[in-house]
């Protein structure tokens, strides 16, 4: 059983949406979005088009020379995942966090040794430099549908820049769902991929971590496409380290969760401790 960190704490004193989540502002005051769901077939803001794509970059859907996958039994929870408000994240719009920092940021609380080190997106285990923060809206279980922006914590997503085309990695964790895999691929598309660590098709328990403007490596996407095809009993699993797929353009937008509870990805000791 994972043990929540500080952040996620904080967010039971506060009040909650309809999906249990932290309170938000009223859906009138909302900003314009940076990428809703009705956009995903298209070039978001700070992706790169077919147009516009660097010259010197490859394909950011290319394949992965080498990638090799594999997948691993599942207590199966989700139907239809595609119009799941907490398995495909461009169901949710979101915005900018007006007046909150662009950097790792340092939060009191205990610490989870073992959870994700996102720094381990990247290849090279570098610190993020972070291109912008944002809200994400909250969900409303009751119309199945998106609800207002979440206040609390203060950050939902972060954006890492990037080198177009970057390859993305599994974050390594100290957590093994069996044969040394780490986490299950619980969504996939070339827009966006959510990672369990856990062996439930659900976000219920354990850390879950959302990626969009990312290209999920083909044939890590046609194997989740099987999988999911043929009832979900058994779903794509990686590895530490394990290339999942490259970004888009040039910034990759991440979110992480534990036990459900959105988290605030700046913070320095949970989820960059090397």
């Amino acid at each position: 059983m994972l043990r929540r960190t500080a952040i996620g704490l904080a967010l039971v004193a506060s009040a909650c949406s309809a999906d249990g989540g932290p309170s938000a502002l009223p859906a009138e005051d909302a900003a314009p979005p940076v990428l809703d769901a009705s956009q995903a077939d298209t070039a978001h803001p700070g992706e790169a088009g077919p147009e516009d794509a660097t010259p010197d970059a490859p394909d950011p859907c290319a394949p992965i020379p080498g990638a090799k996958y594999e997948t691993t039994s599942v207590t199966p929870e989700t139907k239809s995942p595609a119009t799941h408000g907490d398995i495909n994240l461009l169901l949710r719009k979101w915005r900018v966090a007006t007046g909150q920092t662009a950097a790792l940021v340092d939060i009191n609380g205990p610490t989870d040794n073992l959870a994700p080190r996102l720094y381990t997106l990247f290849t090279d285990d570098r610190d993020p430099v972070l291109s912008g923060v944002y809200q994400l809206q909250g969900w409303d279980w009751g119309c199945n549908c998106a609800s207002p922006y979440m206040t609390d914590p203060p950050v939902t997503m972060a954006g890492f820049a990037m080198k177009p085309s970057e390859v993305v990695q599994l974050p390594r964790s100290g957590y093994d769902i069996g044969s040394g895999l780490r986490a299950l691929v619980l969504y996939a598309t070339t827009e966006t991929i959510t990672l369990k660590y856990t062996r439930n098709d659900d976000v219920v328990n354990g850390y879950t971590v959302h990626l969009a403007n990312v290209c999920v490596e083909p044939s890590l996407k046609a194997l989740y496409d099987q999988s999911a095809a043929a009832g979900r009993t058994s779903l794509p699993a990686l590895r530490d380290d394990q290339p999942l797929g490259r970004v888009r353009g040039s910034e990759l937008l991440v979110t992480i969760r534990d036990t459900g509870s959105w988290m605030d990805a700046r913070s320095r000791k949970d989820w960059y401790q090397h």
